[in-house]
């Protein structure tokens, strides 16, 4: 018997959920958000009233325990984060692998997941791809951006918009001009997708300063 689900929920658009999805989130005897405000407006949206409780990056060691013990009581969880696919740059890893170390059940559901239609429409090999997620914001940040000068498949990254200006430059310095994708806002009303050089999405940003969640694409050395 499955003891944790892990539910991919919308990115932006409401609709973009699963049949499955709605069912489970219905009938387990508990869903673990990642911000119960932000997750009560879907749960509200499909009429879902199933107990809640907070899970996140800053209290997940301390509630993994007690959680693990729920579990094996008896209790069927899902976990939810507040948009996309638990576990992918959101909590998700530590409760897993603790599942597992306690052989406990846990199944994960396709669903929305940010980078997918971001790399798949930005014109880049997508045959072989590196996800990357978040840079290190500083210590790390030059080292790692060094390392992937070298990697031949396309590279993905997560980014905020107060970021991103800083990001296509030092990619710039450091890569040369290739070719890269920026996807914003992605499902909603203004999603918007570039695909040009580093240097003139660089440019471009600089002018029209983002707003938004980002997913940035760029193309591995030749």
């Amino acid at each position: 018997m499955t003891s944790l689900y892990l539910i991919p929920t919308p990115i932006g658009n409401l609709e973009d959920i699963t049949l499955r999805s709605l069912r489970l989130l219905k009938e387990v005897d508990m869903i673990l958000a990642e911000d119960t405000r932000t997750s009560g407006k879907l749960l509200k949206h499909y009429g879902i009233e199933t107990p809640r409780q907070s899970y996140h990056i800053f209290n997940e060691h301390k509630a993994i325990s007690p959680l693990i013990q729920r579990m094996k009581n008896g209790e069927i969880m899902a976990l939810i984060t507040d948009a996309g696919t638990p576990g992918i740059s959101d909590p998700g890893f530590l409760l897993v692998r603790e599942c597992i170390a306690e052989d406990l059940v846990v199944e994960c559901l396709p669903g929305p997941t940010a980078f997918v239609p971001a790399l798949v429409k930005s014109g880049l090999p997508s045959d072989k791809f590196v996800f990357e997620g978040f840079l290190p914001h500083k210590k790390g940040r030059a080292t790692r951006i060094n390392e992937l000068k070298t990697e031949s498949r396309t590279i993905v990254f997560y980014e905020s918009p107060h970021r991103l200006i800083k990001t296509l430059h030092q990619l710039h310095e450091a890569f040369g001009d290739r070719m890269a994708s920026v996807s914003r806002e992605l499902t909603k009303i203004h999603e918007e997708t570039r695909n040009d050089t580093l240097a003139n999405l660089h440019l471009h940003y600089e002018k029209h300063p983002p707003k938004g969640e980002i997913v940035l694409i760029v193309e591995g050395t030749r």
